[in-house]
């Protein structure tokens, strides 16, 4: 890629990149995930990492909701989408190297516009488009940049799908989200957390972006169902609560493994007759989940 991109270039690139390599499709003939119980294949060589929140208790307080026209609606414009931009592309421009398979030009515009320094810390904001995770106080961790980018191209999400977020921890993957859908909820553990990134999230014009109090293990039943299901904590098995909130037809991507070590990142879907299939995409290390799943 070249040295310098303008914000139009890096946008552009998607098209370009749909002719590289994609992620590896689903098989056939899936064999059975020892960790999931479902099908699944291999682990393939990839790159480790560590991303972020958990969600876990019991307190389901809701934030204010904005109702959404589907018909009207179009992304939003953060408060602060004006500055970092040129840090911003070639942030996006490392994504792009580091993984062909993010090739959705909606998830490279919302990594475009969506401004990440606003949501780490004044102590880390100078590498804020560094692509690295970031800690964010409380043992979590904002997660870098080229897992975000992935994982949102894992949802294969548009504007009209309802998409839930476990684990919102720092809100920089929720406004991302929300840069492609008006149809975002978002769950947390640690209130303190959340607390923070709701405010952020109201500063930055991020309206449409719904956010609950609670233990993600048991979702979020009253606005479901969803047709993805993000979760960024890393889970022992897929909690079955999340699992009867997906539509059929829909996709939950999530870190399954040992909650201290490596795991594999999943991709389970939920088929037209209710079936499930699941493919590993790479290994990884993200932050444990909490709550009822470590019980």
């Amino acid at each position: 890629m070249p040295g310098a991109i303008s914000i139009l270039t890096s946008t552009l690139l998607c098209g370009f990149m749909l002719l590289a390599c994609a992620a590896e499709p689903e098989s056939a003939a899936l064999t059975a995930d020892p960790e999931t119980g479902f099908p699944g294949v291999e682990d393939p060589l990839g790159t480790t990492d560590n991303p972020r929140t958990p969600a876990a208790t019991t307190s389901n307080t809701p934030a204010a909701s904005t109702a959404v026209a589907d018909t009207a609606w179009t992304p939003p414009r953060p408060r602060s989408v004006g500055e970092r931009q040129r840090e911003r592309a070639r942030m996006v421009e490392v994504v792009l190297d580091k993984s062909p398979m993010v090739t959705d030009g909606a998830v490279i515009r919302a990594m475009m516009d969506a401004p990440r320094h606003v949501f780490v810390h004044e102590q880390t904001r100078r590498i804020a488009y560094d692509d690295t995770p970031l800690p964010i106080g409380l043992g979590q961790t904002i997660s870098q940049p080229y897992i975000v980018a992935y994982m949102t191209e894992l949802l294969e999400i548009d504007p009209d799908s309802k998409v839930l977020e476990i684990g919102t921890g720092s809100g920089y993957q929720a406004a991302v989200l929300a840069h492609i859908t008006p149809h975002v909820y978002t769950m947390e553990i640690i209130e303190p957390l959340l607390d923070r990134a709701r405010r952020l999230l109201a500063e930055e014009g991020y309206d449409t972006v719904q956010t609950r109090h609670g233990d993600g293990y048991y979702g979020w039943p009253e606005a479901g169902p969803y047709d993805a299901i993000i979760v960024t904590c890393a889970a022992g098995h897929l909690p079955p609560i999340l699992w009867s909130q997906l539509k059929p037809g829909g996709r939950i991507v999530i870190p399954i493994g040992e909650m201290t070590g490596v795991q594999r990142l999943v991709v389970v879907r939920k088929t037209a007759d209710g079936e499930r299939t699941s493919r590993t995409v790479m290994p990884v290390r993200f932050v444990p989940m909490t709550g009822r799943v470590a019980q």
